[in-house]
């Protein structure tokens, strides 16, 4: 391993060149299709310890090894499990092979399955997985780590930890995304660095996906909140298919080109990925050696982030509201539901603030009675989700709060760390290792301070210890610590003087409002008052329901006031929302108390909201109601179930939602639709065409066509799904028995999509006349067109396909 501080000094003095390709690479010099990458190259030493040297010899000042694939999940699908030793191998083979001319990068790529929440591979068996990977390159010598190529944040969290609970080597991670910048999963650029980099990534980028020219874009994206090295790794352009072989455009001059705008941009470490070789990296390598790195921007941003969004704001900014609704204490509801083990009504919290304008949700599940660890950690993996806001932990168990940081897929808040030495001592160290920023509660051991000077002094000895672990005054939020004026009538301006003071001292700050009106009639006028006096003396957060109408108006009038609503564009949209005489004591319970219209059938509703929302637990319910209501079956599906599938489709069609969310409802109608199905009588549900899907052979993953079948399935079409790595023989034998009315293909890598017009022609010669769809990462609507299949990107417009093909209406 070398040390951090090498690498880290290398960059302060150039950009670092990575290696290209090696997929492509391997396929010129003999390796057939649908065999596995890793054991081909251990059984062919001396092709890929030439394919290392070749790009060592060509400027790469690291190189990776040859274990994209060589995780337990896809080793096993190839009969092995030795892969310490296979790991260990290759890093021994690129490391004699580079010499002293390159460092040596153990590389983990995905495992093929979706992590929790977001999948069915539990999270710490995921990092068990990672760990014997990284275990087995650190024996093989190599030098640092790079986890590439990741779709899923919750997958590159996983592995990043693995390596960081095993060593403290340099590790990198890219993410590869969607040309509408997004990953699959729907993590945007910026919120899949916050997350990574606050969790102790020491470069983050992206790879893949997209050309140079597309990956600019996103450089320059990332460069401006980066506090850590920017990396890129472009294919050479999208791959298309010449003579019956995978093809990459942009040559290596052309590619070499973009050495210049990549530099400007701010990347630190630059390579190439798909279709790239070591023309194309050498010929980058001289051109961008003219360069020198740019530092990473100096900023006074504080950072947080969901699985979706990052959520990034410039000190002095208008301040941000904090839901604080999924609390238990004093809500009965809530409290049954949570001791029921049910989250209807977190969700629907969670959906309400966020509707409302809450910027952060807390999340509190502390009661009697219950297991509070066991609880936070369900709610998380519910909301990550479907949640594109940043959570914030709020309990007092160390136990809790790591368990809460440690599967939550984004940058989280704690709430809160105090100066009590046996807080501090249990809760900084967990802060540092999962990347949280916290809320600092001024409060000592026996001593919860009345003045602000005493409050600043306990900050003060907080951050002290803090900052030895890493800590900036951007990760911290200092609580200016709301008592009540009913019994304490300077207890106002105390916190207005801490706020103040936090904001002199450069740290951000937060008020639990509602403290101060407690026991005080007329509560929302007295808390509205107060956040906007604590607006005009720097408040940055407040912890309050911002379905609370008249908070919301003082919120954005402060801002205004106050000269940061520029163009009082925050002021306006929220004033075309909300009508003047809104503007009073409107509360969550009076809205969700006058949200149900006289004469709605609330089983009716609650189903489609089910399905929209995905609440997977309640629907059976919901659909049980309807039938001992007398609803008849085909009509609770052909007019409620499938116009709210419908609708989930129109959501994700316009990037309201995303593939979590799209998951989430195909889930809930397939277990509604199993209560049904046995009612509909012996025709059952109207088929709408026999579809056939199968993974190309030599193709082992099958996240993307899984989701494309459940989504069929659930818009009514009888799929038979053949699985991956599928033969031509097989596809052609089940096409004559299931006679479909459309077959669909689907392939993931540049190695086996060539297998799709091969099958194509089969069907053709053996009189198979139906049309074909295909599918996957790497396929283009050209592409498809060009092999003469009817392209689709996502599930969604697969069944808009399949329908138009069959004649259908959907």
């Amino acid at each position: 391993m070398t040390d951090k501080k090498h690498i880290s000094d290398m960059l302060s003095g150039k950009i670092i060149v990575l290696d290209g390709a090696t997929g492509t690479e391997l396929q010129k010099r003999g390796m057939p299709a649908g065999v596995c990458p890793e054991i081909w190259a251990i059984e062919n030493r001396e092709i890929q310890k030439s394919i290392y040297k070749s790009y060592a010899d060509a400027g790469s000042g690291i190189i990776y090894t040859c274990t994209f694939g060589a995780n337990q999940l896809k080793l096993q699908q190839y009969g092995r499990d030795d892969v310490e030793n296979i790991n260990r191998t290759l890093a021994e083979m690129a490391k004699e092979a580079a010499g002293s001319k390159a460092l040596v990068a153990g590389d983990i790529g995905p495992c093929g399955h979706f992590i929790s929440p977001f999948g069915d591979i539990d999270f710490d068996d995921a990092v068990k997985m990672f760990k014997r990977q990284v275990q087995g390159l650190l024996d093989g010598g190599a030098d640092l780590f790079v986890i590439e190529t990741q779709m899923d944040i919750q997958e590159a969290r996983a592995a990043l930890i693995a390596v960081k609970e095993i060593t403290d080597a340099f590790t990198i991670v890219t993410m590869t995304y969607e040309p509408d910048g997004r990953t699959l999963n729907g993590t945007t650029p910026e919120a899949a660095l916050v997350t990574l980099q606050s969790l102790g990534a020491d470069a983050a980028g992206c790879n893949c996906s997209t050309g140079p020219e597309e990956m600019l874009n996103l450089v320059k994206r990332l460069k401006g909140i980066s506090r850590v090295p920017i990396v890129a790794k472009p294919n050479a352009g999208m791959p298309r298919i010449e003579n019956g072989k995978t093809v990459f455009p942009m040559g290596p001059s052309d590619f070499a080109s973009f050495a210049l705008p990549f530099a400007e941009a701010g990347v630190n470490m630059m390579g190439g990925c798909c279709g790239t070789t070591p023309l194309h990296i050498k010929l980058l390598a001289d051109e961008i050696s003219k360069y020198k790195p740019l530092p990473a921007a100096e900023n006074n941003l504080v950072m947080l982030s969901s699985p979706a969004e990052a959520l990034v704001t410039q000190k002095g900014s208008s301040l941000q509201i904090i839901g604080e609704r999924i609390n238990p204490t004093g809500k009965k509801k809530l409290q049954g539901e949570l001791l029921e083990g049910k989250l209807s009504i977190v969700r629907a919290m969670a959906s309400r603030q966020q509707e409302s304008g809450a910027q952060l949700l807390d999340i509190n599940a502390g009661m009697p009675g219950i297991d509070e660890k066991e609880t936070v950690v369900k709610i998380i993996n519910t909301l990550a989700p479907v949640c594109r806001l940043p959570l914030v932990i709020d309990s007092s168990s160390p136990d809790v709060v790591e368990a809460a940081l440690r599967i939550y897929p984004g940058r989280a808040l704690i709430n809160s760390i105090s100066g009590e030495k046996s807080k501090m001592e249990k809760l900084l160290p967990l802060a540092a290792k999962y990347g949280a920023m916290f809320i600092l509660l001024p409060v000592a051991d026996n001593e919860l301070p009345s003045s602000h000077k005493r409050r600043g002094e306990i900050a003060e000895t907080v951050y002290e210890k803090a900052e030895k672990m890493g800590f900036t005054k951007n990760d911290i939020i200092v609580d200016a610590l709301v008592m009540t004026v009913s019994s304490s009538p300077d207890a106002a301006l105390e916190t207005l003087k801490t706020i103040r003071w936090a904001s002199e001292n450069g740290f951000s700050s937060v008020i639990g409002l509602s403290n101060v009106s407690f026991g005080l009639p007329h509560r929302v006028i007295v808390n509205s008052s107060f956040l906007s006096m604590a607006a005009a003396s720097g408040l940055t957060h407040a912890i309050a329901n911002p379905d609370e109408t008249a908070l919301m108006w003082a919120k954005h009038a402060s801002a205004l006031l106050t000269g940061k609503d520029k163009d009082a564009s925050a002021f306006l949209e929220f004033a075309s929302l909300h009508s003047e005489t809104q503007a009073g004591t409107r509360t969550a319970e009076m809205r969700e108390s006058s949200s149900q219209p006289a004469g709605t059938d609330i089983s009716s509703d609650s189903i489609r909201e089910g399905i929209i929302s995905g609440i997977r637990e309640d629907i059976v319910i919901h659909v049980n109601r309807a039938l001992e209501k007398g609803g008849e079956p085909p009509e609770i599906l052909e007019k409620i179930m499938i116009p709210a599938i419908l609708h989930v489709g129109e959501l994700y069609d316009s990037r309201k939602f995303f593939l979590p969310q799209l998951i989430a409802s195909a889930e809930t109608m397939k277990k509604g639709f199993e209560i049904l199905e046995p009612l509909l009588g012996e025709k059952g549900r109207k088929s709408c065409g026999k579809v056939l899907f199968a993974t190309v052979e030599g193709d082992i993953h099958d996240i993307g066509k899984n989701i494309v079948v459940l989504m069929m399935r659930n818009y009514g079409f009888d799929v038979m799904d053949l699985g991956k790595d599928v033969a031509a023989d097989k596809i052609i034998k089940a096409a004559k028995e299931f006679k479909p009315d459309i077959i669909a293909l689907s392939a993931l890598m540049t190695t086996t999509m060539v297998k799709m017009p091969e099958i194509i022609a089969r069907a053709e010669a053996e009189n198979i006349r139906v049309p074909f769809m295909a599918g996957g990462a790497v396929v283009t609507r050209e592409w498809a067109g060009s092999i003469g299949a009817h392209y689709s990107k996502d599930g969604v417009e697969a069944v808009r396909v399949a329908s138009s093909l069959i004649g259908g209406k959907i």
